[in-house]
């Protein structure tokens, strides 16, 4: 095959995923130079950094936004650029907002090869972003991350997600044609990336946020991934396209949620009201508040690569559910919970509860209105019921 032909292939591929994918090297420094300049972005960052003087001087405050946004970004030119300064703001806030981050089973894996991780879901930008962190540690390259369109509700929030190498989920499709050409495009995405680049992807188990700490994994997930092979190479052996794709449950657990009252508001709305309506931006100030929020300790661990040996896609969401509840890592939080719901004494162990564990506990328990506590607990709870199959769920 020739140089242009090989030209002309790449071009196919950029065309054919462009309106999902991440941003390629070479539109890095556009796209910033955009962003130094789009006065949404530069007010909502004035409003969380230079409150006063947005209110009183608002073109003033967007300069000086605009300034530190372009003296902070000298320098970027690629994607990795941009990871790596990242990365020094993901050691800054873990040393600020957690009690420590470990991570357990990356050394199983090997760091020239791609897979696709599969994680239970707690937080929105912060999930994905342990994985990355945690792999570019250990000398692995960065994930891709699969992303709802319902969260790009700003233009510059899509350029800002896909600088850092994330792809669009499609949510917002209308209609069975034009959701099955989307999830086909994404189908075809996830199997060139992880297939053709060699380029490892992370994706929640689920659509959403566990909101009650029930970790389950959506079989239509499995069957959107399989579409491809099946499409591209006419094999409809859902084992093949798992083997190929080498998915890797893992499991997420932060001691403390930060979005844990609201979650349990969210809970309690629908109980109460049947449904619940989310203010505008609520997932733009959940992203803000799981990054700045207080997590306690926090452990990541990555499982084993699913084999061939599947027939069905409810057989792999099975093997999903059984590695990410088996490997899910417990902190003295979720067990004074379960303690205090008193719905599985049995499972209940707090030996290893010291008298500070208790504090901070109670200390997290004390700022929950009464109406929440139930929803609230039961996120904690979960966990553990949830291993003994015996979760209470609320979630939707």
């Amino acid at each position: 095959m020739t140089a242009n032909q090989h030209s002309a292939e790449a071009a196919i591929d950029l065309d054919r995923f462009a309106d999902i994918r991440p941003y390629h090297d070479e539109e890095v420094e556009a796209v910033l130079a955009r962003l130094a300049h789009d006065s949404e972005l530069l007010d909502a960052i004035t409003r969380f950094r230079l409150p006063r003087l947005a209110r009183f001087a608002p073109p003033l405050a967007r300069a000086l936004a605009s300034f530190r946004l372009q003296r902070e970004m000298r320098g970027v030119k690629t994607v990795r650029d941009l990871q790596l300064r990242i990365a020094d703001y993901m050691a800054h806030m873990i040393s600020h907002s957690t009690r420590g981050f470990t991570v357990e089973g990356l050394d199983r894996l090997d760091a020239n090869q791609a897979y696709l991780f599969i994680g239970n879901h707690r937080d929105i930008a912060m999930d994905p972003a342990f994985v990355n962190y945690a792999l570019y540690s250990e000398g692995h390259d960065t994930v891709r991350i699969a992303i709802g369109d319902n969260l790009l509700q700003k233009p510059f929030v899509t350029d800002l997600m896909r600088l850092n190498k994330s792809f669009i989920v499609p949510r917002s499709a209308k209609g069975k044609r034009a959701m099955l050409a989307a999830y086909q495009s994404l189908s075809g995405y996830i199997r060139h990336s992880i297939t053709d680049d060699n380029h490892s992807v992370w994706m929640a188990q689920r659509e959403g946020r566990a909101k009650d700490g029930v970790d389950r994994t959506d079989s239509a997930i499995v069957k959107m991934l399989c579409m491809a092979r099946r499409l591209e190479e006419g094999d409809s052996d859902i084992g093949h396209a798992v083997q190929e794709l080498k998915i890797v449950p893992v499991s997420i657990s932060y001691e403390y949620d930060p979005c844990a009252i609201n979650k349990a508001r969210e809970l309690h709305a629908k109980e109460t009201d049947g449904a619940y309506q989310k203010v505008e931006f609520e997932d733009i100030f959940s992203i803000v508040a799981g990054i700045t929020g207080d997590k306690g300790r926090v452990k990541l661990k990555f499982g084993t690569p699913l084999s061939s040996d599947f027939e069905s896609a409810d057989q792999v969401a099975e093997e999903i559910d059984r590695q990410v509840l088996e490997n899910y890592p417990t902190f003295p939080s979720h067990q004074l919970a379960l303690a205090e719901t008193g719905l599985a004494p049995e499972l209940v162990d707090l030996s290893g509860v010291t008298p500070e564990d208790r504090e901070r506990f109670q200390t997290q328990l004390a700022a929950v209105p009464d109406a929440l506590r139930h929803w609230w607990l039961l996120q904690y709870a979960n966990p553990i019921l949830n291993r003994a199959g015996k979760a209470h769920s609320r979630d939707a």
